[in-house]
């Protein structure tokens, strides 16, 4: 049975996040990713394929190197769906400042 990830299960790693962070600023080849890491290279190719399969990052081979990327419009996914939450928190914000504006006055 073929489990399906998703970009959620993807950033839920904190070690993930932090290649996710890495490949934003760079493409960079897997072994120049796990320097980065106190954890082995398998332990880093696995994070990779994981974020490959949930199309998070995404390989170009040059030459006899792979380089990874980051996948900005699948990351687009991840801030579509905290962009609801923003909304209704600034909502909620906004009440609580009116709450607060009218005990400030009736303390006057």
């Amino acid at each position: 049975m073929e489990t399906r990830r998703d970009v959620f299960q993807a950033i839920a790693d904190p070690t993930r996040r932090a290649i996710l962070l890495l490949l934003a600023a760079q493409a960079m080849t897997p072994n120049a990713i796990a320097e980065e890491f106190h954890t082995s290279r398998q332990a880093v190719s696995k994070h990779i394929q994981i974020l490959t399969e949930c199309e998070i990052v995404r390989q170009e081979q040059k030459g006899r190197e792979i380089y990874y990327h980051v996948n900005a419009t699948k990351m687009k996914e991840v801030d579509k769906w905290i962009e609801q939450f923003k909304s209704i928190l600034e909502t909620e914000f906004n009440q609580l400042d009116k709450v607060l504006l009218t005990l400030k006055k009736q303390k006057k």
